[in-house]
């Protein structure tokens, strides 16, 4: 699969009316989402769009209907943002909206129901277990220990920006992992460590007209790439071209893309991959579907390298708001 540029809907910044930019939120991710917000406010600014800041931890919904905002760009991470609520009060007040719908949303934020679905349609996953916060004895992580081996990696099943995620290395961390993960969600997602190369995939698009982007290649200070790694230091390398073996960046590509598409996703997402070092198996890890669009972000270093600036993108992303009812079709 060749790294072209997606074909989406373009606008002229006059058609777009009032936009909301709706940053902020109540998950965990309040801080980056602020930082991914400012950045798309600016960027459409720029363009002369008649965009607006939106933080609905502060003010209610009900108010973009009633202030006349005709489309939302969503730059809300984690949950009452990117896990299908918001998109299901846009739907019900009837303003097209960024990214996936209500289904994609509210499966793809859950890291479990991802593998299940994703198992189900022989996409490549590591193996898990889940653990439900105060449901589970000492013997039992054992068994969890024992059945997937060791390091393994604990994280809650609805949060992201690697929030609560740790890497257990021996038997006698595993109780502290787990209740780390278990302070931020109820259930405890438990799963085989791949070793090897970490990459993730961006997507542009819906359906058949979705596109992969460029593949980019992580490499953390010690294999951590951690939140500070993520968006507070300059200490890891993401690499653009990618740099895997012949044939490995379309085959990542081919299989995100059909990952993308069997959840339903539409507007934009990005894949995260393990490539077994020794198999170079892909392993897909989760699907985000709200994006960061923060100076360390992925999506806009990926779409870099195929030609669309940062203002583009945001621009691109805008034009491509849409509704459930209205199918995936974009806004007009």
């Amino acid at each position: 699969m060749s790294a072209r540029a997606p074909s989406l809907p373009k606008f002229d910044s006059g058609g777009l009316g009032k936009v909301a930019v709706l940053m902020g939120g109540h998950s965990a991710e309040r801080e980056i989402s602020f930082m991914s917000g400012g950045g798309v406010l600016k960027a459409l600014l720029s363009r002369g769009v008649d965009a607006h800041a939106f933080d609905p931890a502060e003010r209610d919904l009900s108010a973009l209907k009633t202030e006349g905002f005709s489309r939302c760009f969503i730059a809300l991470h984690g949950r009452f943002g990117e896990d299908g609520t918001v998109q299901g009060a846009l739907e019900l007040l009837g303003i097209p909206y960024t990214g996936s719908g209500v289904m994609a949303s509210s499966i793809a934020i859950d890291k479990v129901m991802t593998k299940r679905v994703w198992l189900a349609e022989g996409i490549p996953t590591p193996r898990y277990a889940l653990l439900r916060r105060g449901q589970f004895t000492g013997e039992q992580l054992a068994k969890v220990c024992d059945d997937l081996g060791l390091p393994l990696i604990v994280k809650p099943a609805r949060e992201g920006s690697s929030l609560g995620l740790s890497k257990v290395r021996a038997h006698s961390e595993m109780a502290d992992a787990v209740a780390r993960a278990a302070a931020l969600d109820a259930d405890v997602l438990c799963e085989q460590f791949i070793s090897g190369d970490e990459v993730t995939c961006p997507v542009l698009g819906a359906g058949e007209g979705a596109h992969a982007l460029p593949v980019i290649r992580i490499v953390a200070p010690d294999g951590n790439y951690d939140y500070q790694h993520k968006y507070f230091t300059d200490d890891t390398q993401y690499l653009v071209p990618c740099g895997l073996p012949p044939g490995e960046e379309s085959a990542i590509q081919d299989i995100v893309l059909k990952a993308y598409r069997v959840l339903g996703c539409r507007g934009w997402g990005r894949v995260d991959v393990m490539i077994d070092k020794a198999t170079r198996k892909p392993y897909l890890l989760e699907l985000n579907t709200s994006p960061g669009m923060t100076g360390h972000s992925l999506v806009p270093m990926s779409a870099r390298a195929v030609g669309i600036d940062y203002e583009e993108l945001c621009m691109q992303l805008l034009a491509s708001a849409a509704l459930d009812q209205q199918k995936g079709r974009p806004a007009t």
